[in-house]
């Protein structure tokens, strides 16, 4: 894919499934490969394989690259598959190069979680990454501590499609923007859709989504609305959605994916629990909150997963 079709894809919504897991803990491939059916069937613009919300740092090398081929087979054209690679240097440029084998579109390169880690050596490395890489490259910037000359460096790199800005530090994003060359790469939310009006107001485009794997109809909903310029729209939207983010958001973000998992499992697909050091479960006051939003998203028409046959017998009930 040329990197000027990736740019194009990264100002729509870039869903990041979830990773299935089998009864032993073990990635189970084909579960996995239709959640990311589901999403590309819903129309996400652009689909990242192992993101944060596929629990990546869980995940072994030998299992991210399996998680990637689930993605190319699910999404199965449908859209872009943008695969996720990090860890040290030269294991991500193995990934890359492992990606374009498979069929992804792009990657997506984490940011070092290295605690020894300077802003300008970060750069060093998504950089790095891109030179190496025959795939465009989406940069996930999360960190604080960079300045407008290190993000402008990575916006006009010739092989970087985006970045992922997943920071609240609005000012330099915007003062990143201003000075970044228009024809480089596009500055994308990389804080979902509570944060995406926001980031729309300060000249990013498109957002990351880990609701695609429950509703992304509304997803789209909020992106089609900031594509029109209409914020009180998205923000309506984004305010239906403000009790399930908040769930998220527990335990410093704990149980960011936990919640997400819980909500495909209450669907017709068993997803497994999270692995640690992330949440594994819901205590059961949690989950019958979830069940509770979800039901009310079923009932106003809000909600595109369909409840396991025994929980909609209790609703009813």
């Amino acid at each position: 894919m040329s990197i000027a079709t990736m740019r194009k894809a990264l100002t729509g919504v870039s869903g990041v499934p979830v990773t299935a897991y089998d009864g032993k803990g073990e990635v189970e491939p084909r579960i996995t490969a239709k959640v990311y059916e589901r999403v590309a069937a819903a129309g996400i613009h652009n689909i990242v394989a192992a993101g944060n919300t596929g629990e990546f740092y869980a995940l072994t090398p030998q299992e991210i690259r399996i998680v990637h081929e689930a993605a190319v087979s699910g999404v199965n054209g449908k859209a872009p598959v943008t695969a996720a690679i990090g860890r040290s240097l030269r294991e991500a440029i193995g990934m890359a190069k492992d990606a374009a084998t498979i069929g992804a579109s792009a990657v997506m390169s984490h940011q070092p979680v290295d605690p020894f880690a300077a802003p300008a050596a970060q750069i060093d490395y998504f950089c790095n990454l891109a030179d190496a890489s025959t795939l465009p490259l989406v940069a996930y910037v999360r960190a604080e501590g960079f300045g407008v000359d290190d993000i402008i460096r990575l916006a006009n790199h010739g092989n970087i499609a985006g970045i992922k800005f997943a920071t609240t530090d609005l000012m330099l994003l915007s003062r990143a923007i201003a000075a970044a060359d228009p024809a480089g790469a596009l500055f994308v939310c990389g804080l979902a859709e509570s944060w995406a009006p926001t980031f729309t107001a300060a000249g990013a485009r498109g957002f990351t989504s880990g609701l695609v794997n429950v509703a992304p109809h509304l997803s789209l909903a909020v992106h089609n609305a900031l594509e029109r310029g209409d914020f009180g729209a998205a923000r309506a939207i984004v305010n239906q959605l403000e009790p399930f983010e908040r769930m998220r958001t527990k335990f410093r973000n704990g149980a960011n994916v936990t919640v997400v998992k819980e909500a495909v499992t209450y669907s017709d697909l068993d997803v497994g629990p999270v692995r640690v050091p992330g949440l594994p479960l819901l205590d059961r006051h949690d989950r019958e909150e979830l069940h509770r939003l979800l039901r009310g998203w079923d009932a106003a028409g809000n909600n595109q997963i369909r409840p396991h046959q025994q929980d909609s017998a209790k609703a009813a009930g």
